[in-house]
């Protein structure tokens, strides 16, 4: 397989358009990879190529990103119950009846609500920079936090989250020098697009303050962690300065058998160390099919 057999297809989803990278044959194990803040299922597109020869892999945007659907802030629910929902209905959709979940920032909340929802769905767990727990949070979310409580006071420190500089942060820092020149401009400037579409900061900003409920869904998570001890790979950059290492870490408090890798990366460690990972993937989902 190569980058050249992935389709890029939609479904219709409650009338709205989600957009959906697939490679691999239906009949092998399927791969679900959920995205995060600010990208799309653009951030796969080497990992969707490395391992499709021997996986089903799918890579929905969720809507608000991408290529799906961005109907305005007042015209769609833009929570993370809501859009969890939808990436379930894809699924159902799709017919994807069990499938390994990776989950990357806010893939995590949303691809985590659909785990604790069926358990018996999900072979296994995946997640970079994917955080379930309190210890995962760095300072980068203080203002943030703040944001949740006062809007308005808060808004225009939060704008700046949204602009060029900051994106391309997210992808440059906690990166080692000699590792800097994988990162490809594309990755930023693409999201950057996204977000400087008309109304999409309305979006980010909305989703912004919804993230506080989510931390209220973590005990849920943990009890379905130590409940159902689905098999878990942490994979995670030691330097991400927005999930934090002893985000990663706290995996181990009610999955004991999770393994535990933190690389030398950051936020966006696929970019950087994306054959390490595929190699750690493609083991470990032969050992866990």
């Amino acid at each position: 397989m190569s980058s050249f057999d992935t389709r890029h297809r939609t479904a219709t989803i409650d009338g709205l358009e989600v957009f959906y990278r697939e490679s691999g044959q239906p009949d092998n194990p399927t791969l679900v990879l959920l995205h995060g803040f600010p990208s799309s299922s653009h951030m796969f597109r080497n990992l969707i190529a490395e391992l499709a020869d021997e996986f089903h892999v799918i890579a929905p945007d969720h809507i608000g990103f991408g290529r799906s659907s961005m109907p305005a802030v007042d015209e769609f629910d833009y929570s993370f119950d809501r859009l969890a929902e939808i990436t379930e209905q894809l699924l159902d959709r799709l017919g994807v009846d069990t499938f390994a979940l990776y989950i990357q920032d806010y893939g995590a909340p949303i691809g985590l609500r659909i785990a604790a929802k069926h358990p018996e769905r999900v072979t296994a767990l995946i997640t970079q920079s994917g955080n379930a727990y309190r210890e995962g949070f760095t300072p980068f979310w203080d203002v943030l936090f703040a944001h949740a409580q006062n809007r308005a006071e808060h808004e225009p420190a939060v704008r700046e989250l949204l602009e060029l500089d900051a994106t391309r942060w997210q992808y440059t820092h906690g990166v080692p020098a000699d590792r800097l020149d994988r990162i490809a401009p594309e990755t930023w400037l693409t999201d950057q697009a996204g977000l400087d579409r008309p109304g999409n900061k309305e979006i980010q900003l909305q989703l912004f303050w919804d993230y506080q409920f989510n931390l209220d869904g973590y005990p849920a998570f943990h009890e379905y962690f130590r409940t159902h001890r689905p098999p878990t790979l942490v994979a995670w950059g030691r330097g991400d300065e927005i999930f934090g290492p002893a985000g990663a870490e706290a995996f181990a408090t009610d999955l004991p058998d999770a393994e535990i890798h933190l690389l030398d990366a950051g936020h966006f460690a696929l970019e950087t160390h994306g054959q390490e990972i595929a190699d750690l993937i493609r083991d470990f989902l032969r050992r866990n099919p």
